[in-house]
């Protein structure tokens, strides 16, 4: 039987998975549509919601902090992690790289002035 801290474990690793791929997605997406003159990649929401969701994590890494998701996936896993079925572990390496946190700090700051760089380079626009 799953226990109800396990079901949200599952929940926050799903999200953090959402967070990542959308982070991404991001990242490609936005200098491509800009070249190939995609409105939605002019979407000023969107293009903020990826620079503050960028900032989130390089701050965390900064200050030499794991993502918040991480902590709270950990924390409600508990004794659970030990049974992780294939999949799970597959996701779970792919997103959780043993690497000193400054190396994250410095990869997360990189990224994170490209995403502003990318705000500069794409005028921003409102939803119609």
């Amino acid at each position: 039987m799953t226990s109800d801290a396990a079901v949200w474990a599952e929940a926050i690793l799903a999200a953090h998975v959402a967070v990542i791929l959308f982070n991404v997605f991001g990242l490609i997406v936005v200098p491509l549509g800009a070249v190939r003159g995609w409105r939605f990649v002019h979407i000023a929401w969107w293009l903020v919601l990826h620079v503050v969701l960028l900032a989130a994590v390089a701050v965390q890494a900064l200050a030499s902090r794991a993502c918040i998701l991480t902590l709270w996936q950990r924390d409600l896993a508990g004794s659970t992690a030990i049974q992780t079925p294939l999949i799970k572990s597959w996701v779970e390496q792919l997103i959780y790289w043993k690497l000193p946190i400054w190396i994250f700090a410095a990869l997360y700051t990189t990224v994170f002035v490209y995403a502003v760089a990318l705000l500069w380079l794409v005028p921003l626009r409102r939803a119609r």
